[in-house]
């Protein structure tokens, strides 16, 4: 029951944060050091089409600037058709549409890192 309720209440945080629009650029904010090692699972929905999630695993110890990158390669595996993945200011993950794609939606899923947080924001 308990693992039920979680998805229901990840699942709603997700359609309340995929409700606030669709764009053509994301940008995730990265801040804080990994406490703990742990996921953070990230999920570019566009507007039509199946979502795409990646997941990153983060090492306990590790700084934000390379958490950032770790979710940027985890985002460049899962989605390099569609979308262009980079860092920016070293603690930033730039999601861009490639030309011809659809606007979309970023939303962070899970983040089992403590210490670190990940603010969504449109660019």
């Amino acid at each position: 029951m308990r693992q039920w309720i979680l998805a229901a209440g990840l699942a709603l945080c997700a359609f309340a944060a995929q409700a606030d629009g669709l764009e053509n650029k994301w940008r995730l904010e990265v801040s804080g050091n990994a406490k703990t090692a742990g996921q953070i699972v990230v999920q570019v929905s566009p507007e039509k089409g199946e979502p795409i999630r990646a997941t990153a695993q983060i090492p306990a110890g590790t700084a934000e600037n390379d958490v950032a990158r770790n979710v940027s390669t985890a985002l460049q595996m899962a989605a390099s058709g569609h979308y262009s993945v980079e860092v920016d200011d070293g603690e930033d993950v730039l999601v861009k549409k490639k030309d011809g794609e659809r606007d979309f939606a970023v939303t962070v899923v899970e983040n089992t890192v403590q210490g670190v947080t990940v603010n969504v924001d449109t660019e």
